[in-house]
């Protein structure tokens, strides 16, 4: 039997670790550094890749991807590698890590608690966890948003579409399904959440289309 101590202890160092990761957010350093701008007096106001695409062009919206989705994935695998190296094994660190990480992204602790969406930094927290469920995810959503051109219609499908993927892809490994599922759907309320105003935007018919005419 594990010592609870230390599995506390564990779950709490890579909590912060990921955290501080996550509040590493990257439309806002890239912004920074090379436009000596802040994206977030921009545009939708989010530290995200699509708002750094409006903004400021494909380079700087590419820099962002990369390094959010880095995030993420460094996030997990650090958190992995703590737990093995405390031989904890009650619980898996990579969902430890890619929420707290998520959290960070959000609500990132070097900039005033104002942040993005978590797409990004989700989808390399999946990669690492699940990475056929990421390229399901992929195979689907890709179309969807350039057939629409509008990238939350994208992000809201992945984020309804991930628990369902995940059940269904463990369940055909013969994997056991609730633990994780119940993580994903998490992760995907989240998500829907933070796109809450996309939401009502959508419902009115107002939300932006890339490669169109901005709504008012």
């Amino acid at each position: 039997m594990e010592d609870w101590n230390e599995v506390i202890l564990g779950i709490a160092l890579v909590a912060l670790i990921a955290y501080l990761l996550g509040s590493l957010s990257f439309a806002v350093i890239i912004s920074k550094v090379l436009e000596k701008d802040d994206v977030r007096t921009h545009g939708s106001g989010n530290a995200g890749m699509t708002n750094m695409l409006r903004t400021y062009g494909k380079g700087p919206a590419a820099l962002t991807l990369i390094g959010d989705f880095s995030k993420g994935v460094v996030a997990v695998l650090v958190g992995r590698w703590i737990f093995e190296a405390m031989g904890i094994t009650v619980l898996d660190a990579g969902q430890v890590a890619g929420l707290f990480a998520l959290l960070g992204h959000i609500f990132p602790v070097f900039f005033h608690f104002k942040g993005g969406k978590g797409v990004l930094t989700s989808a390399g927290m999946i990669a690492v966890i699940n990475p056929l469920v990421l390229l399901l995810l992929v195979i689907i959503v890709v179309p969807v948003i350039f057939l629409t051109r509008i990238v939350s219609v994208g992000s809201l499908l992945a984020a309804v579409l991930y628990p369902v993927l995940t059940a269904v892809v463990l369940y055909v490994q013969g994997l056991p399904v609730l633990g994780d599922t119940l993580f994903a759907t998490a992760f995907g309320l989240i998500v829907i959440f933070m796109h809450r105003e996309n939401i009502q935007r959508l419902i009115h018919g107002t939300e932006n289309r890339f490669g169109g005419k901005k709504q008012k």
